[in-house]
């Protein structure tokens, strides 16, 4: 199939009508699957209320099927139509933090495709705060499943050519909005039991949640991989660029050392550093995603800095590790999972 295009300002007004939004809600309505930007990465959408149109999703990622979709809205008020109940904790968190990067998990009600909850008897929820996205939900009027739109185990795209690259020929069209702002997928938060769990850390941090709400658990498969994760997009190895990637954790003189044993092995090191540092290393390749002083900046540029990589043949990337302090916990794990947990410390 033929991919199409829409090119839209991302500074549309989500209550006014655009031509090509109308375009691409007109096809989400007639079952295809569209990406559209959101503020975190790219999304995949497909009717929430289509067991065919989710089957679209996962076929065009190459996703395993028993993997939750997280399901888009455009109002508050849809809420209501697919959850069956909201906790008080879960409403204040909506209230601070919607449209935003928070995905709430609740109890679920009828009318869902089962193919996006897993079978599970909830559901993972988000407004996202972009306004294509707005005002693509908006005109669509119906839930939208969307997990990132890359193929599975790719670095997630937030870019409308991050999405080409990977699913051109695959899905029907692309909104494309800009660059999105956060750079790493919304936190998940399951609001079912006493005490809210993370189990997928974001672009709202543990202590901003606990600032509204009071504490916050975090999901023990965060800590150790050995757990099974209950959060979707976290199941499977994810992130992944084409070279095999290690975390270096210790001293830039470690690293460095370690740069050297790799060459001597006759292979193409990068690195994955930040500005402070990009002038120390002597590698093959030595690409930089953000400032230290400032992880949110790290956090933006994570993935096209891993998909860089790919342009670059290099055989192995080495990547400086993160405080874990506020977003840093995110950057951690979506490295973690990039690397296949292979990490060498000093």
């Amino acid at each position: 199939m033929d991919t199409t295009i829409w090119t839209v300002d991302n500074n549309v007004d989500e209550n006014k009508s655009y031509l090509q939004i109308n375009e691409a809600a007109k096809r989400l309505r007639a079952g295809e699957v569209v990406a559209f930007p959101t503020e975190t990465v790219y999304g995949l959408g497909g009717d929430a209320t289509s067991d065919q149109a989710v089957d679209k999703i996962f076929l065009a990622k190459g996703r395993p099927s028993d993997n939750p979709l997280i399901v888009h809205i455009g109002h508050k008020e849809q809420l209501h139509s697919i959850v069956a109940d909201i906790p008080a904790k879960a409403e204040k968190l909506i209230e601070q933090f919607w449209p935003g990067p928070l995905t709430v998990i609740l109890p679920k009600k009828a009318g869902l495709s089962e193919k996006v909850t897993a079978g599970l008897s909830t559901v993972a929820v988000r407004m996202p705060a972009h306004p294509v996205a707005l005002a693509l939900l908006k005109e669509v009027n119906l839930p939208i499943a969307a997990p990132s739109a890359n193929l599975s185990g790719k670095p997630s795209p937030t870019l409308a050519k991050h999405v080409m690259n990977d699913l051109n020929g695959r899905i029907s069209g692309i909104v494309d909005g800009g660059p999105t702002g956060v750079g790493l997928e919304s936190t998940v938060l399951d609001c079912t039991g006493e005490v809210p769990t993370i189990l997928r850390p974001g672009g709202v941090t543990k202590h901003q949640l606990e600032r509204v709400i009071g504490n916050v658990h975090t999901d023990q498969a965060l800590v150790d991989e050995k757990q099974a994760p209950k959060s979707p997009g976290m199941k499977y190895t994810h992130y992944a660029p084409d070279a095999s990637l290690i975390i270096v954790e210790g001293s830039k003189q470690f690293l460095q050392e370690k740069i050297v044993e790799y060459q001597r092995q006759g292979k193409r090191v990068g690195v994955l550093t930040t500005v402070e540092n990009e002038s120390f290393y002597q590698a093959n390749v030595v690409l930089s995603c953000g400032t230290k002083k400032n992880l949110e900046t790290v956090a933006s540029h994570l993935y096209d800095t891993l998909r860089a990589f790919n342009e670059c043949e290099v055989d192995i990337i080495l990547s400086e590790s993160f405080s874990s302090d506020g977003v840093g916990q995110a950057i951690m794990n979506r490295l973690e999972k990039a690397a296949g947990h292979q990490i060498i410390s000093e």
